[in-house]
């Protein structure tokens, strides 16, 4: 049970990961949002990009959130395996 559960932690964390770098490669590009990949995109990362920003000072228009919620989705990955690994 906690092998499972440790590789689902596992894969949620890549699948956040890649899909903030997804969001950050598409907002550089001028691709429509009105795309449904596109909105999809932004219906899974804005419940993590959103707070982080709204704590987040202004850089003067430069968005520091998908660095931040990448760090932190790595040290909550970090953090869960290894509480996974004591109940182990």
């Amino acid at each position: 049970m906690i092998s499972w559960l440790s590789s689902f932690v596992s894969i949620l964390a890549q699948v956040l990961y890649w899909a903030i770098l997804a969001r950050v490669l598409v907002s550089w590009l001028p691709i429509s949002r009105e795309s449904a990949i596109i909105q999809f995109l932004y219906a899974i990362t804005e419940p993590i990009l959103g707070p982080i920003r709204r704590i987040l000072p202004g850089m003067g228009g430069l968005d520091l959130s998908p660095m931040v919620a990448l760090i932190l989705i790595m040290v909550a990955q970090q953090v869960l395996q290894q509480v996974l690994m004591r109940l182990a």
